[in-house]
């Protein structure tokens, strides 16, 4: 992918149909002029930026994160085939003990008495 216009189109091209909201940071190459400019010609794509500071909003940074740790950390390569062959096994690993998304903490599991002790009058 060579440009974020081309992306766009990609996604365009792949769903005909309803309204398409991109939601990206706010890197430079996601509100350049040719950007835009794709942007006001195609109305039914929304452009929304994660807000300045909330890094933490960007699902991707965290991805790519525990990417980088599973797939490249500590690792040199002779060629291109083989960063190639430790994204795709990275990926099958990631992708076995893949999870459902949840925002926020999990609920504490539920506490259970040891004991119970009864009293009778």
């Amino acid at each position: 992918m060579d440009s974020p216009v081309q992306f766009l189109q990609l996604v365009e091209d792949a769903n005909p149909v309803g309204d398409i909201y991109v939601i990206t940071d706010n890197l430079s190459s996601h509100n350049s002029m040719s950007t835009r400019t794709w942007l006001e010609e195609h109305p039914r794509i929304q452009h929304v930026f994660i807000p300045v500071g909330a890094c933490w909003l960007n699902l991707q940074e965290g991805w790519w994160r525990i990417f980088r740790k599973t797939a490249l950390a500590g690792r040199s390569f002779g060629d291109r085939d083989h960063i190639t062959h430790a994204t795709e096994v990275a990926t099958a690993q990631l992708n076995a003990r893949a999870r459902s998304w949840i925002w926020g903490r999990p609920a504490p599991p539920t506490r259970r008495l040891r004991r119970r002790y009864v009293y009778f009058l």
